[in-house]
């Protein structure tokens, strides 16, 4: 089964009236309104599922677990034990995992049995076998013993036609692992979500090739290749292009056939030599959101023959900042999962900071001693501090002075899906 979603309007992300300078919240607010999934449904197996987005909630067809068992190996009986001692009659048999009891087990008597067995007719209890001693005729212990004790109900863990998995969930091992208790064997999943990276401009040239002075290696595309693989999508290369209009509209028009969202790096803003943002309003969907936010500020957004674009700045650091904090949650939506907001930590400051007020702040950070440490530069322009990190610090909208021990909000990459 093969479904595809509608397109995204070409106004979604159009500003509201007298929208110019975007605060982080109403950016965010506004993709998460305006989005919706662009990726098709399928069905798969489960050893294809891992990682796959489900496109719709899932249902155990089976209580798991489906009859009654023991939790321990033991002796099962009914009824449970009166303070005291006790000796039991042993019943001929026993219960073993997969290995029913096709007999009843009478009452007064009790029954050898194994862990995973499913509880014979007639006993509703186990006592474990380090509680006991036994000649092989009958066991002998001690009360008391709740009735119930070591044994599992039929849908302890999860009851038939109990909704087990909610669409839009990423599939983790885990899931699969309950998805498989409780009888399913396919899923119905989104296409993985094709992530197309475009970085433009004349003075970039690959790693690896000869740099002319002037020229600059392109951090951009592996890295956002790489991000896109990270967070389980298909990465697809569209390459590098100079600043050549008519090359990078073909190299756009390609890209619209085989991808559902493009990911670009420079040429955004509004100089001269800035063709992508160019481009974009030429096609009559393109935003540029001046977002309050450091590192960034200008992101370009757009729809290319109905594939959303998002443009982000040229700037390494400024790339992978908007990458995080706009475009993880976004892709998800359009992957068909849940809008993902990441999970921050309130930890003490190992640094001092005044900040002015105005726009939001991401300070790239890692944590020591249980402080938060904070990279020795805010320059945009020094890349090793996102390696150095190991998340980022968010300084609100307003203005603050920070002093060490102050309590800031850590996001590990790990809380954007890396």
């Amino acid at each position: 089964m093969t479904l595809k979603p509608p397109p995204l309007k070409n106004d979604c992300f159009a500003l509201p009236a007298g929208v110019n300078w975007t605060p982080v919240d109403t950016a965010l607010a506004l993709l998460k309104e305006r989005l919706h999934p662009v990726t098709g449904i399928e069905t798969v197996v489960l050893a294809h599922a891992l990682g796959r987005v489900l496109a719709e909630d899932v249902v155990a067809q089976r209580a798991n677990p489906p009859l009654p068992n023991s939790a321990v190996d033991g002796y099962g009986f009914a009824g449970g034990l009166a303070d005291g001692e006790h000796v039991i009659p042993l019943m001929q048999g026993r219960a073993a995992a997969g290995l029913a009891f096709e007999g009843e087990v009478s009452a007064g008597q009790a029954i050898r049995i194994l862990t995973g067995a499913s509880l014979p007719k007639g006993v509703d209890t186990v006592i474990l076998e380090e509680d006991v001693t036994t000649d092989g005729q009958a066991i002998a212990c001690r009360g008391p013993l709740k009735t119930g004790a070591n044994a599992r109900r039929a849908g302890e863990d999860v009851e038939a036609d109990e909704v087990i998995l909610t669409a839009g969930q990423k599939l983790r091992p885990a899931d699969l692992a309950l998805a498989a208790a409780t009888g399913l064997s396919e899923l119905m999943v989104r296409r993985s979500l094709r992530v197309g990276v475009l970085s433009t401009g004349d003075e970039l040239v690959d790693s690896g090739e000869t740099a002319r002075p002037g020229q600059i290696f392109d951090a951009n595309r592996p890295m956002l290749l790489s991000l896109a693989a990270q967070l389980g999508y298909t990465p697809v290369d569209l390459g590098r292009v100079e600043d050549d209009r008519a090359v990078l509209r073909a190299r756009m028009d390609s890209a619209a056939q085989d991808v559902d969202v493009i990911l670009t790096s420079g040429g955004a803003s509004a100089g001269d030599e800035d063709h992508m943002s160019a481009l974009l309003r030429e096609s009559g969907a393109m935003q540029e959101w001046r977002i309050a936010v450091k590192p960034g500020r200008p992101l370009a957004l757009a729809m290319w023959q109905g594939v959303p674009v998002f443009g982000l700045p040229g700037n390494p650091v400024a790339a992978f900042v908007c990458s995080l904090v706009f475009a993880c949650p976004a892709m998800s939506v359009l992957a068909g999962g849940n809008w993902r907001a990441p999970q921050g930590f309130q930890l003490p400051a190992g640094f001092s900071k005044k900040k002015k007020p105005g726009r939001r702040e991401y300070l790239r950070a890692r944590i020591r001693a249980g402080q938060v440490e904070v990279f020795q530069s805010e320059g945009s322009g020094r890349i090793s501090g996102l390696s150095w990190g190991e998340g980022l610090v968010e300084l609100g909208d307003g203005a603050q002075e920070i002093a060490p021990g102050d309590m800031v909000t850590f996001y590990p990459y790990e809380s954007f899906g890396l």
